[in-house]
């Protein structure tokens, strides 16, 4: 079997693995190749490029300078696509409601050549409820018949299934969790403040784009302010991540509830890996309002730290059954009492980051992550 997954932005130039989707087709491919199989992504960018990267799938880069969101796609892409993957292969599209995604995978089908859709996060109302003008026009133009037209919709989290049945869309929709790859792990990781033999108080984090409403940010420093009231340790909080419109907003309001000695809100540090970041710290927040799956959350995990995660991520069931953290609603007083809760339990954070840290260890590792990704696609395919 021949596997090809297209992201536009992948970077083919050797920079660094930036951002979630990235993150997770890089890992797909990883493991596409850890099981033998013939993985290439596929990406445009300003030229030509042909590589082979480090994990062993191939990078192939075709030319395309129209913008990002645009509807056109490289004529080369769609020969090298059709000529790879014929007569027994399959391409993953990663995107939701992107022009590219919906011209490649038409161009596909009317090549005889199956694709599966990788959305990445889930369709549900808080996705329509951010520009809503925009999203449900394209729902009904583009994307509805883009999600008909597939052999499958891959999803990082099967609850995701129900509001693609509720907007009519029947196609075959299957589970493909992330992953993380056992060499990001570090030998021991440092102890969390319970463990540690210092006056200072724990130290909670956020990692990712500072992106408000996707991600809960406003929600998350509204609920720190609410639990710093009461008497307990003296916690921080550190954001840390590229910009997205919001951190002057963001900042703005850590100045009106009087949070500037314990929120910091930090550039990304792309020298160093997320889990060497995350070893900073003792508790990761990722409170979001949608989330398709926090892959953030398994590094936090990889790293041996507790979790806060909103109910509405895929990674919330892998957090609560592991038993590394907890999974609250995306509201103020959800996270407020999330933090409380775990906070009550300071005595157990230890003990609850080692089991984190099996869990992904023997359950999420890429290799097998895309062992039973094929699995599923021989079935579908026969």
């Amino acid at each position: 079997m021949q596997v090809a997954l297209y992201l536009k932005h992948f970077p083919a130039s050797g920079s660094p693995i930036v951002g979630g989707t990235a993150t997770g087709v890089n890992g797909l491919a990883t493991g596409f190749a850890q099981n033998g199989v013939e993985a290439v992504v596929l990406c445009e960018g300003a030229e030509r490029r042909s590589t082979t990267s480090a994990e062993g799938f191939r990078i192939e880069c075709f030319r395309n300078r129209r913008r990002y969101q645009s509807f056109g796609v490289s004529p080369e892409l769609c020969d090298f696509a059709a000529k790879t993957l014929k007569p027994s292969g399959v391409c993953q599209l990663h995107g939701i409601f992107h022009p590219a995604c919906f011209a490649l995978g038409r161009e596909l089908r009317r090549r005889g050549v199956p694709y599966v859709v990788n959305p990445h996060d889930p369709y549900d109302r808080w996705m329509f409820s951010r520009n809503p003008h925009l999203k449900w026009p394209y729902w009904y133009l583009f994307e509805r018949r883009h999600l008909r037209d597939a052999l499958a919709v891959q999803l990082l989290d099967q609850r995701h299934e129900e509001p693609l049945r509720r907007l009519g869309i029947g196609t075959p929709a299957f589970e493909v969790p992330n992953g993380v790859h056992a060499a990001q792990a570090v030998a021991e990781p440092p102890p969390i403040a319970s463990a540690r033999d210092t006056a200072e108080g724990p130290s909670l984090i956020f990692l990712g784009r500072l992106d408000a409403y996707n991600k809960g940010l406003d929600t998350l420093i509204e609920a720190f302010a609410n639990f710093t009231r009461s008497p307990g340790p003296q916690a921080t909080l550190t954001l840390r991540g590229p910009d997205w419109g919001d951190r002057a907003r963001l900042a703005r309001r850590v100045d009106e509830l009087g949070l500037m000695n314990r929120v910091a809100i930090l550039d990304p540090d792309y020298r160093r890996s997320s889990v060497e970041i995350l070893t900073d710290h003792d508790l990761l927040c990722l409170p979001s309002r949608f989330e398709g799956f926090g892959l953030v959350a398994l590094e936090a995990m990889l790293a041996g730290r507790v979790l806060l995660v909103s109910e509405r991520a895929g990674v919330a069931r892998h957090v609560t059954a592991s038993g590394c953290g907890v999974a609250v609603p995306p509201t103020v007083t959800g996270v407020a009492q999330g933090l409380a809760a775990l906070f009550g339990r300071r005595g157990q954070w230890t003990d609850m980051g080692r089991l984190g840290r099996r869990y992904v260890l023997e359950r999420l590792q890429w290799n097998h992550v895309a062992g039973r990704a094929l699995e599923t696609y021989a079935r579908l395919l026969n």
